[in-house]
Order: structure tokens, then C-alpha cells, then sequence
């Protein structure tokens, strides 16, 4: 959004739109990557919390049963039984731990020949000692382990006794870091939403000061050129009458006076040509409900017509390929105006011997206006900036026929005037083609 300069009416720059947009997504961009990063390091730390916290209860609980293995070996020889003892909370084997254990538990003890002893508790990997991953997976269910070694003295791995293995189920850690998933997936579309927002009303309010200084720009180049206008028409005038006198004319004075005279022409061609682009800017010309209806074909052949003379001075053949009457909405001085730069730029860039070609037909409902010349042609690198003010092809060569550069910028701005689209295909040393095309059905 901009201030309009001398109105106090909010608007949109569409000069600026593009840019705001950019702005915008390079913001969001970046607050989004931010706002991703901080969520997943977040993430990952709570749930490496999580799980040492699972580890830690899962030595709490071993540290206690290796304190019972012996009674567990015990109880084995009087029963001189081969299979497993089931434990359980029932009062088979008073031990003191049990208040320990929780339902998503195992614990399983076992001999120095890593033989299972017994058993208590729901959850035990599907492994045998041998194995010592921490984490198992059952049934799309994870399994974390622990085992511990159980030694007749502590530090002495000599004389170790048995082993003892805690298992526990992640489901509940799991449980909870799916809740935080949701959570931060629900946060995260909140701040993307508030990330919007704010980068919406941060990038208007960063941009306001540049639309402001570029609004004051255009601004002073309307004013600089129309005041411009009168001093080089008065200048123009004295040069005139001057060369109407040529007995009172020194001879050495004749070049100098002809100097003097192109310089002004160029100046009042430039003058006027920035004058046109900044009343364009400021959306001064005539609107389309001040169109009217315009036979297209007979506007080209009158330019064609028109320009023919400056053509065949370069020794350039100048063709009209018209195939059918087309009648189109617009402005007609505007239009003579569009095409009119269009080839002159066309012949200012083809050699003596060349040829440029100016058609116009009717295609996919669609007016299109072709200039094609067999010119010095443009490199595919310049191809994005032609339509840039001030830009030129050959600088050097421009200079000496009195381009000003703001031809094609021109061309450009009055098309889009008529919502039409400039387009250029061009090879170097081959020549170029401009397609003027206007949407829409011509009328009949």
C-alpha cells in the first residue's frame, strides 16, 4: 500500500505489488524456517527427556531385582523345576520391589549361561539374551530394554552370577509426544497465520517510505519535463529564425548552428518521451471509456505510408503484410504512437540491404500485430531488459541517430494501456520480431 502523493487516499502501487510480494514470501520464508527449526529442536529435546526418564526408571527397577536374584535361584532348585516361574502379584513370591513394577513392565531373570530363570511382569522382547539392542519392536509396538549383570561383588565382571533384563513399553512416551505433535502442528498454524499477518502490515509499513520517494520521483520528472518544454521551444525558435537568414551567418558558424539544432530535437524528443512515460505513471491519459472504435489495418498503412521516406534513406525495403480488415477498441494516437516506435526501432537496428516487415492478423481470437526485421538482432542475455527505460542495444550507434532509449519502454506502457502483451524473439545477426497482441475479438 502507498500514500498517493498529493492525496490522502490509500492505494495500490503496481509498481510495488511484485516487490511486496516478494518481500513478503522472503519473510514468511524465513520466519517459517525459523518457526520449523525451534518446533523440531523442541521436539527433540523433550523427547530425549522423555526417554531418559524412561531409562532412568528402567535402572531403578533393574537395580532392585538384581538385590533378589539370589532368592530367585532359590525358589528355582525347590521346586527343581526346568521351566520359568511366572511371578506375579498374587503372594507366590514375597518380594520387595513389586510395588515397582508397573503394567507396562517386564522384568526376567536369567543364569551366568544366559538360560531364562523366571519371569514377571506383560512386556518382554521377542529376543534372547544374546541380543542387546535397546529398542525392539512388537506388533507396531516399541520395546525398550535394559540389562543389567548381576556380580557376587560389585565391579568384579569375573564373577558374574546371572543377568537381569527390564523391559518397558513406549506407548505412554509415545502417547504424549503425539499430543505435542498435535499441539505444535495446531501452534504452528497459528504462527504461520500471525506470521502472515504481521509480515502483510511490515512490509507495507517498510515499503511506504520508498513508494513515497519514488511517487516524488516520477512526480519531479513531470514537472521537470513539461517546464523543460517551453525553454527548448524558445531555444529551437532562435535557431530557426537564425538558419531562415543564412546571408547573416558566418560561415564557420553554419556546423555549429546545425549541432545546436539536433541537440535541441533530441532534447525535445526526450522531454517528451519521459513527459508521455510520466503521465502514463500517473494513470493520466484517457481511460477506455474514452475509446473508440479504430480500423486497425488502415492506422498501419497510413504509418507505414508515413514512415516509408526515413526507410528508404537506409536503402531498407519497409513490407505491409495485411491479411484481413481488423477494427479494435482504443485510442488511436496511443496506437500510432505504440507502432510507430516499434519500427523505427526496428529500422534504426537493420543494416542497408535489410528488410523489416509489418504485419497484421487475426489468431486464437486475437488481434496480433507482428514487426519483424532482419537486423543486427539482440543477445538472449539483453532479451529481459529491453523494455527497461533508458536501456539501448548499441550504445554508440543509438547515440548518432538520436535514439533517447525509451522507445520500447514506451511501446510497452501503451500496450498495456490497451491490455496487450509485448513479445520478442530474437537472434543476433539474424534480426528480431516484436508481436504486439490484443485480446480479445476484433470488431467487425
Amino acid at each position: 500500500m502507498a500514500w498517493d502523493i498529493g492525496s490522502k487516499r490509500n492505494v495500490i502501487n503496481p509498481e510495488f505489488r511484485s516487490l511486496s510480494w516478494r518481500l513478503l514470501l522472503s519473510y514468511l520464508g524465513v520466519m517459517m524456517a525459523i518457526s520449523a527449526t525451534s518446533m523440531i529442536a523442541v521436539y527433540e529435546f523433550f523427547a530425549f527427556s522423555l526417554y531418559q526418564q524412561l531409562d532412568r526408571q528402567l535402572l531403578t527397577l533393574a537395580d532392585a531385582a538384581t538385590h533378589n536374584f539370589e532368592e530367585i535361584q532359590e525358589h528355582q532348585k525347590t521346586f527343581k523345576s526346568s521351566d520359568s516361574l511366572e511371578l506375579d502379584d498374587d503372594g507366590d513370591l514375597d518380594i520387595p520391589w513389586q510395588n515397582i513394577q508397573q503394567p507396562n513392565q517386564g522384568i526376567e531373570w536369567f543364569d551366568v549361561n544366559r538360560q531364562l530363570i523366571t519371569k514377571a511382569g506383560k512386556v518382554f522382547p521377542p529376543v534372547d539374551l544374546s541380543h542387546y539392542h535397546r529398542t525392539y519392536t512388537v506388533n507396531d509396538k516399541k520395546i525398550r530394554t535394559l540389562t543389567l549383570e548381576i556380580n557376587k561383588e560389585p565391579g568384579s565382571p569375573q564373577q558374574i552370577m546371572g543377568y537381569v533384563r527390564i523391559s518397558e513399553s513406549t506407548e505412554p512416551v509415545e502417547m504424549v509426544l503425539t499430543k505435542l505433535r498435535i499441539g505444535m502442528m495446531l501452534g504452528g498454524i497459528l504462527v504461520s497465520g500471525l506470521t502472515a499477518f504481521g509480515g502483510m502490515w511490515l512490509t507495507k509499513q517498510s515499503l511506504k517510505p520508498i513508494e513515497q520517494s519514488f511517487e516524488k520521483l516520477k512526480q519531479f520528472t513531470a514537472d521537470a519535463s513539461h517546464e523543460l518544454r517551453n525553454p527548448l521551444a524558445g531555444i529551437r525558435a532562435c535557431v530557426e529564425v537564425i538558419q531562415s537568414h543564412p546571408e547573416r551567418i558566418h560561415p564557420a558558424d553554419i556546423d555549429k548552428l546545425k549541432a545546436i539544432s539536433s541537440g535541441v530535437n533530441q532534447m525535445t524528443s526526450l522531454v517528451e518521451d519521459l513527459l508521455l512515460l510520466a503521465r502514463t505513471d500517473q494513470h493520466s491519459i484517457s481511460i477506455t471509456t474514452n475509446w473508440v472504435i479504430i480500423p486497425l489495418h488502415e492506422l498501419l498503412e497510413d504509418l507505414v505510408e508515413f514512415i516509408y521516406f526515413q526507410a528508404e534513406q537506409k536503402q531498407i525495403e519497409l513490407i505491409l503484410d495485411i491479411r484481413t480488415d481488423i477494427k479494435m477498441k482504443g485510442d488511436g494516437n496511443q496506437l500510432w504512437r505504440l507502432f510507430l516506435n516499434l519500427i523505427e526501432n526496428a529500422i534504426y537496428y537493420t543494416d542497408s540491404g535489410g528488410k523489416v516487415i509489418v504485419s497484421l492478423e487475426e489468431r486464437e481470437k486475437s488481434v496480433w500485430v507482428r514487426i519483424e526485421d532482419t537486423g543486427i538482432g539482440i543477445a538472449a542475455e539483453q532479451l529481459p531488459f529491453i523494455f527497461d527505460r533508458l536501456w539501448r542495444a548499441d550504445q554508440a550507434r543509438t547515440r548518432q541517430e538520436g535514439g533517447s532509449g525509451l522507445g520500447l519502454a514506451i511501446a510497452q506502457t501503451l500496450a498495456q494501456h490497451h491490455q496487450g502483451e509485448i513479445t520478442v524473439t530474437s537472434q543476433l545477426g539474424k534480426g528480431s520480431c516484436f508481436v504486439v497482441r490484443f485480446p480479445g475479438l476484433p470488431y467487425s
